[in-house]
């Protein structure tokens, strides 16, 4: 009877998989690709027109003014697209996506480990590339992304995935880009659910949390120096901070939170840094521009956390840490995370609402989170060399409204845009329109 139970389990799990299965990764490009007509936004502040695009062997062989080139494009694969816009793939920062199916499903759900200090937890290895929600981001021009563990103090390594691949090894781009810091907050809530006064209190514990902190990085720094005669894998998994290979990620949103942790990792020798979610960090902008601190700024269509912000706050951030010259990315985190990583491009088409030019707007999530990551070179821009990774839209991409993807590509492979939410679409179109 166990057996047949068993087999059953199975039977049900195969059945619910082939039900839903995702699309077949795109093969490799095989003939060269001419796109023709579409206003080009580059990623750089660049936006031509009239361009011609051409697509040879998964890079970008041409990127020009239409009117000013002569391209003979009669042995190539041409796509009209008068009147429609190209973008370089949307980029999402400090996300989850891959790493957790469904919430409720404990089996499906590797996105944090035990413990307290895991800079050896490899993210990558747990990414699952034919998730259903990695999948749903496509169709928003949504192809690359940052795949971030959570929990505990040092949460582990993060890497960055194309999003249409079979498994991790062929979606990562690059791997154990950096190591993910929660900074201790200086200030913490009353449990209002044990009747506690919900509002902010200092966090007594605040400096041996820090202190905790400081005696793991020297600690690690020590081991990393030494003669390593016994292997210990979490301090050996930092040293590439040390070294410069890997950056450091810190979580952090209050005032005081993202100064210490700046001065921390500077204390510590420290110089790829970048602050996540900053809530604060406007306030701080011109001290990350001089300690050349960069930012993933937290979701923008979330509220304000503190009566005295204006209704406004989390919508403004961007611009007064762009004015300051500090280089910042979008990122999705937060709650609902995995399902709002596919509305990145309209978070930054709300900074567009509150300051900054679309030009702007878009480096937020193609070439400013490109060169946070080190994956500028390939990524980011439509820039002749670099990767064929990109997509048309009817419209403007930033905007809900208008931002209708009709084709995208990564790294020169025409993938799919159909996801179960797309087939149940048109499946359910079908039957209400056939009805009287």
């Amino acid at each position: 009877m166990k057996k047949l139970n068993k087999i059953n389990s199975i039977l049900f799990l195969l059945c619910i998989s082939l039900s839903f299965a995702q699309q077949t990764p795109a093969p490799k490009q095989s003939k060269t690709i001419a796109i023709v007509g579409a206003t080009a936004h580059i990623g750089n502040g660049t936006v031509i027109d009239n361009s011609i695009i051409v697509m040879e062997d998964g890079k970008l062989k041409n990127v020009s003014d239409a009117t000013m080139s002569k391209i003979d494009t009669s042995a190539m694969e041409v796509i009209k697209a008068n009147g429609k816009h190209v973008y370089p793939g949307f980029i999402v920062s400090n996300g989850t996506l891959g790493l957790v199916e469904v919430d409720a499903v404990k089996a499906s759900n590797d996105l944090s480990e035990m413990g307290s200090f895991n800079p050896h937890i490899r993210s990558i290895i747990a990414y699952n590339a034919e998730s259903k929600i990695v999948e749903s981001m496509r169709p928003n021009g949504v192809l690359l992304g940052q795949v971030v563990p959570r929990g505990g103090r040092i949460t582990g390594t993060s890497s960055i995935v194309q999003y249409d691949a079979w498994n991790w090894e062929d979606a990562a781009i690059k791997m154990d880009d950096g190591i993910h810091v929660n900074w201790p907050s200086s200030f913490s809530r009353g449990r209002w659910w044990l009747g506690e006064d919900p509002g902010l209190k200092p966090n007594k514990n605040y400096g041996k949390q820090v202190k905790e902190l400081v005696d793991y990085f020297n600690e690690s720094k020590s081991y990393n120096k030494g003669t390593k005669g016994e292997s210990h894998i979490p301090y050996a998994a930092l040293a590439g901070i040390f070294d410069g290979s890997k950056h450091l990620y810190i979580n952090a949103d209050d005032e005081k939170g993202i100064t210490d942790a700046v001065n921390f990792a500077k204390s510590q020798g420290v110089s790829n840094i970048t602050i996540v979610g900053g809530y604060q960090a406007g306030n701080v902008a011109s001290f990350l521009k001089q300690n050349n601190v960069s930012v993933f700024l937290q979701r923008v269509h979330t509220r304000p956390e503190l009566e005295d912000d204006d209704y406004d706050y989390t919508f403004k951030q961007a611009k007064k840490l762009v004015d300051t010259g500090v280089l910042v990315a979008l990122e999705p985190s937060g709650q609902m995370e995995r399902m709002n990583s596919r509305n990145l491009p309209f978070y930054a088409g709300t900074t567009v609402a509150h300051g900054l030019t679309k030009a702007q707007a878009l480096q937020l999530i193609t070439q400013n989170a490109a060169k946070i990551m080190g994956i500028d070179d390939a990524y980011g821009t439509l820039e002749v060399g670099k990767s064929a990774t990109l997509f048309i839209s009817e419209g403007d991409a930033l905007d809900m409204r208008t931002n209708i993807v009709t084709k995208a590509f990564i790294d020169g492979r025409d993938i799919s845009l159909e996801t179960h939410q797309t087939e149940l679409w048109k499946r359910y179109s079908k039957k209400y329109s056939s009805q009287d």
